[in-house]
């Protein structure tokens, strides 16, 4: 990545910036670093809402997918990659989740999308959020995270021109693209 492109980066700063001006209510929590489910379930305290695991993964064909489901979901990466027809996934590494999402390990989020001008990353969303009316994201950075209506979750990242594509983890099934 060059630095232009760096620089040009969405942070967490801008980002809050950008849902504030959309006029979305949202609720931002600041906390010590969290970089896995677990330490978020034991750290977070008692922010309210769904929360989530983010996989941010590749095939060999160097296409990048990134899952983002209910925090408690277990994940077969061979049963969800024959779902789709996605040939082998494996996780990507530190190089790509920053180049394509400017996020580090452990700050994974779907919010990194707005980082991928050209939409190289494929989103899939699990369908049990919408049980819940808030969903809990890392604001690009996992020093914080941020709270807001489902709907409005959705709303966002589909103006900001990211495609969403609805997936179910229990039968492991696409339901809406």
């Amino acid at each position: 990545m060059n630095s232009e492109a760096s620089i040009n980066m969405l942070n967490e700063k801008k980002l809050i910036s950008l849902i504030d001006k959309k006029g979305f209510e949202f609720e931002l929590y600041s906390h010590e670093p969290l970089f896995t489910v677990e330490e978020s379930i034991k750290y977070r305290g008692a922010i309210k809402g769904s929360h989530s695991k983010n996989l941010f993964l590749k095939n060999k064909k160097k296409q990048f997918f990134l899952f983002s489901c209910l925090e408690n979901t277990r994940i077969d990466l061979k049963k969800l990659s024959k779902s789709l027809d996605l040939g082998n996934l494996s996780f990507a590494n530190e190089h790509y989740l920053y180049s394509y999402l400017g996020v580090k390990p452990g700050a994974v989020t779907p919010f990194g999308l707005l980082n991928d001008m050209d939409n190289k990353v494929i989103f899939f969303f699990d369908s049990k959020f919408y049980k819940n009316k808030i969903v809990n994201f890392h604001p690009l950075s996992n020093t914080s995270t941020i709270g807001l209506n489902v709907d409005d979750f959705l709303s966002f990242l589909i103006e900001n021109k990211k495609k969403v594509n609805i997936y179910d983890f229990n039968n492991y099934s696409l339901i809406e693209s």
